[in-house]
């Protein structure tokens, strides 16, 4: 396992780095934020890891640690995104469909076929989801200009209007989670991190 002091800690320093000129004390120069792995409460995933070692003291289990902390980050964060976007009447699905429209560009139109390359989705499941917007009035299917069996999927001004404002809602509520924790260079190096491990997939 990782110690809590790694060289990546801005606040790790040799013992005999401080003079008698330095009168700054460790209390005065270091807040809870510039070091939350010394900081950070034990945890739920701790008990699965060390019941681990005490029955299995031959595996290494700090990739168990890590994934499951992203799990349990990723479905909180999940269950508190959805209620955000729910006080727009949309799903967390239907916000994705919609964003995806606005991050494309004017005129925010795709085809269905793009839209389910992007979000992975299965035609049966995007048609679902492009039911349900075109009917609130978030977004409109027309013809093809280009494709007499094709369509062009597009948000309305209203669906536009809705889109800015759920995502900025719910990065609202992801800063608040980030600030609580990290300040902004541990918030960098950490999506850094996460940024390898997903290449490693």
């Amino acid at each position: 396992m990782t110690s809590s002091t790694s060289p990546a800690d801005p606040s790790a320093a040799p013992a005999d780095s401080t003079s008698p000129a330095d009168s700054t004390s460790p209390a005065d120069s270091t807040s809870p934020a510039d070091s939350p792995a010394a900081t950070a409460p034990r945890d739920a995933v701790d008990a699965i890891t060390e019941q681990w070692a005490a029955v299995r003291p031959d595996l290494d289990t700090l990739p168990m640690g890590a994934y499951g902390r992203i799990y349990r980050i990723g479905r909180a964060m999940g269950d508190r995104i959805e209620k955000e976007y729910a006080r727009f009447g949309i799903s967390r699905g239907e916000f994705d469909v919609l964003a995806t429209l606005r991050r494309s560009g004017e005129p925010y139109t795709l085809s269905p076929r793009q839209l389910s390359a992007t979000l992975m989705l299965t035609t049966g499941g995007m048609t679902g989801r492009l039911d349900k917007l075109e009917k609130a009035g978030l977004l409109t299917r027309n013809p093809d200009p280009n494709d007499r069996r094709g369509l062009r999927v597009t948000l309305t001004d209203r669906g536009l209007e809705m889109i800015d404002e759920a995502v900025t809602a719910g990065l609202a509520v992801q800063h608040e989670v980030f600030g609580a924790a990290l300040d902004e260079a541990q918030a960098e190096q950490l999506n850094e991190l996460l940024r390898r491990l997903l290449a490693a997939h």
